[in-house]
């Protein structure tokens, strides 16, 4: 379908591109900017005045629990629940209790994906067979497949020579490694950051070095191997600095951190709320300015929603037996607003680490809406005020400590190749 947005404020941090411009699209493509292009009719036109204009999301971390968690959400719910969000591309970790180790389950993904329509979903393979950490996967079949990148998901390679022969053979093929700093036996029965608040609530606590150790052991083999490296989540303020020297001394490396580590803390914890129980734990208010910081200099290279729906019994009983995790697409677009809003970032930057910082990671064409580029687009409304209602979620998910907050800046239209997949006008009130 020809397509024109019209009188929308644009932003392609990519193409350098931030001001009042129309769109035209056609067959799934960006045709035009700002003039239609000789003979163009539209068969549709959406008004986008007062409202911005950007590529569509892609966020690096989203599990989808499909297959085999079911009970917690499924591929044709949590894509709504991105649609919803803006969000054009997931990447979805292998760690899924039928674990994407094989060709099978990729095609399974990508079935499903093509079922619904709504969200493209690149699916990283699994470093190792089963996630165990003993023998490796067959990295160069599950590229073959479909998958954008290889990790061990939040399962801890323990033994040191594995992952230097993992490192070498993603090396020799030229995939991306996503790792999870985290140490398998620091903090082994911790479930919140060690510190102040674990200490007066008399939780285990999980030390800051449980990521550090992990994380130095991994940029001396990331150095021996010239393997290139993306960093998933990052929570503190030593692994920022970390990364940043590591960065400067040139080795391949790029991370991401979760857009709810931006804003909460330990803290927010209160009287053991389980909605606060996340791997990596929220960490210090030191710890939270570094982040902020990392995104202010460039040592981050995306923002993530770390996307973890549970079904309601998973967040009850004690804080440490509860299900760590959030449910976060359909909050990471209006969390990252908000770093616009305490002047961490500019709106420009914000669009950038959600749109064409993530694509570079990834190694594909997207992010950015050059003519002749795939039309996927988010369009949002940076004037709206709106509260955050659990009850209103599209994902099956539910579980956020974010229900009750005011956001200000909401999607409206969400488009995949150039068809509407969201709109917020077709929503039941």
């Amino acid at each position: 379908m020809r397509t024109t947005i019209r009188g929308g404020h644009l932003i392609d941090p990519y193409n350098k591109i931030d001001g009042l411009q129309d769109l035209y699209l056609a067959e799934g493509r960006v045709v035009a900017i700002g003039s239609a292009p000789d003979g163009f009719r539209a068969e549709q036109e959406i008004d986008a005045q007062d409202q911005i204009v950007c590529p569509g999301l892609i966020d690096l971390q989203a599990r989808l629990r499909e297959p085999g968690q079911e009970q917690k959400g499924t591929i044709a719910t949590e894509t709504l629940a991105a649609a919803k969000g803006g969000i054009t591309t997931l990447c979805c970790p292998p760690d899924t209790l039928a674990i994407i180790d094989t060709p099978a389950v990729v095609d399974l993904i990508a079935h499903r994906e093509a079922q619904y329509q709504r969200t493209r979903i690149l699916p990283l393979g699994a470093l190792t067979q089963g996630l165990q950490g003993l023998q490796l996967a067959e990295m160069g079949i599950l590229r073959e497949a479909g998958c954008v990148g290889v990790s061990n998901g939040l399962m801890p390679i323990a033994n040191s020579q594995v992952m230097r022969q993992a490192m070498e053979y993603a090396a020799t093929l030229g995939i991306t490694l996503f790792l999870y700093s985290r140490d398998p036996w620091l903090g082994i029965e911790g479930c919140c950051h060690e510190g102040i608040v674990s200490a007066r609530l008399g939780l285990a606590g999980i030390p800051e070095t449980a990521e550090t150790v992990s994380l130095a052991r991994d940029l001396l083999l990331i150095e021996q191997t010239g393997v290139q490296a993306h960093f998933c989540h990052l929570s503190s303020a030593r692994a920022v600095r970390m990364v940043r020297e590591a960065q400067t001394e040139g080795l391949p490396i790029s991370a991401d951190v979760t857009a709810y580590h931006l804003h909460l803390t330990e803290h927010d914890i209160g009287e053991f709320d389980s909605q606060c129980h996340v791997i990596p734990p929220l960490r210090s208010l030191r710890d939270r300015d570094a982040l902020h910081e990392g995104l202010r200099d460039g040592t981050f290279s995306a923002i993530c929603s770390d996307h973890q729906p549970h079904e309601f019994d998973a967040k009850l009983g004690a804080f440490p037996i509860t299900e760590p995790g959030i449910s976060g697409l359909e909050t990471l677009l209006p969390l990252s607003l908000r770093l616009t809003q305490d002047d961490t970032l500019t709106l420009a930057e914000v669009i950038a680490y959600l749109t064409c910082q993530p694509a570079q990671v990834l190694g594909i064409e997207g992010g950015h809406l050059a003519p002749g580029q795939r039309a996927d687009i988010c369009i949002f409304d940076p004037h709206c005020h709106w509260i955050f209602k659990p009850e209103e979620m599209a994902s099956q998910g539910r579980n956020t400590p974010f229900g009750g907050w005011e956001f200000q800046g909401r999607v409206t239209y969400t488009l995949l190749e150039g068809r509407v997949v969201f709109a917020a006008a077709d929503e039941t009130p």
